[in-house]
């Protein structure tokens, strides 16, 4: 309300002083736009939008002088309202304990699992996100939902023998990922990240869940040597890139094969950035505030300049067209002069 009143102030005042100002450069018009008296096109709205910029400037100055200052805070000091969601399908099936992975090829699948998120997450700020977690082997068991903690993803992609927590059986990838549905389900639309880690060694070929809106962004990370088996239970178990791409695209997302290199900056950058349209409905009226003042203080520096240079077409000394029709008189005429041809030197 004193922001308002006092843009209402400022525009009375500066409207009574251009309308003061104009009648007084109306006595003295043809000084100083010639001839015609009247200034370039665009330069009669001068004097609105010099009031206009007025009024946003008061406006928005006043409005930061009572609206209270906006703290810029880590991770660990945001809101957990503001925080994003990051749901990790974690395989936990004895097969991602096999040493395959790796650019050696020596690590464990589990544990080049561990280093490539852990690269992740140090390029992607993880405490601006709530972490979930899933286990799935043959089902699905959530381990933690909402955690403010990474170290919680740590310590379940250590030496955890979760698999001893499922009943002997084949991988059911589908289930985590339909639990991992469950959980974003209540969330709100584009807030949450949906991370598949596994070798792909059994996955069937149908039955994919359907994702609600709230995850906007799939990434399947698979691990372990896409091109050589190792033996497990009487078969050789290696990481089945072509079905988890086709799991990828079906879910609408990205692979990656997290063997031998770390996620791209690319997938990096599109996780952590926002929609154009969410951060608009998040201003705040302190973001209109200083736009306001910015735009308002950019216009009323720039006005003079401009109605120095663009102001007018008249240049003392210059003939403009239509001038000398405007004042009465004729335009003045050339003299003609005869060229007289040289004589021929020694005549006569």
């Amino acid at each position: 309300m004193v922001a308002v009143a006092a843009m209402a102030i400022v525009v009375v005042l500066a409207a009574a002083g251009e309308a003061l100002h104009a009648r007084r450069v109306s006595r003295v018009a043809g000084l100083a736009f010639g001839p015609r008296g009247r200034p370039a096109g665009w330069a009669r709205w001068s004097g609105g939008l010099r009031v206009a910029a007025l009024g946003g400037l008061a406006w928005g100055l006043t409005t930061l002088l009572f609206v209270d200052p906006k703290l810029h805070r880590g991770g660990d000091e945001i809101p957990d309202r503001e925080k994003k969601h990051l749901i990790v399908v974690l395989d936990v099936s004895p097969s991602m304990r096999l040493a395959d992975a790796g650019p050696e090829g020596k690590q464990s699948r589990m544990h080049r699992a561990r280093d490539v998120l852990d690269s992740m997450f140090a390029r992607v700020g993880i405490r601006q996100y709530l972490i979930s977690v899933v286990a799935t082997y043959n089902g699905a068991i959530p381990v933690v939902e909402r955690s403010r903690d990474p170290e919680v993803l740590r310590n379940a992609m250590s030496d955890l023998p979760m698999h001893y927590a499922f009943p002997r059986g084949g991988t059911e990838l589908f289930a985590g990922i339909e639990h991992a549905a469950q959980i974003a389900k209540p969330l709100l639309p584009g807030t949450a990240t949906l991370l598949i880690v596994t070798d792909g060694d059994t996955v069937p070929a149908s039955g994919m869940p359907r994702l609600p809106p709230s995850i906007a962004h799939k990434v399947v990370i698979g691990v372990g040597n896409p091109r050589q088996g190792t033996l497990i239970s009487g078969r050789h178990s290696r990481q089945e890139a072509s079905i988890l791409r086709q799991i990828a695209i079906r879910l609408g997302g990205v692979y990656h094969d997290g063997n031998e290199k770390h996620v791209s900056s690319d997938v990096i950058q599109a996780i952590s950035q926002s929609g154009g349209a969410e951060d608009l409905s998040r201003l705040t009226l302190r973001e209109y505030a200083l736009i306001a003042s910015a735009l308002g203080a950019f216009v009323f520096a720039l006005l003079p300049l401009a109605l120095q240079r663009f102001g007018t077409r008249w240049a003392p000394g210059v003939s403009l067209p239509g001038a000398d029709a405007a004042l009465g008189r004729a335009p003045p005429r050339r003299s003609r002069r005869r060229r007289r041809s040289p004589e021929p030197v020694g005549s006569g």
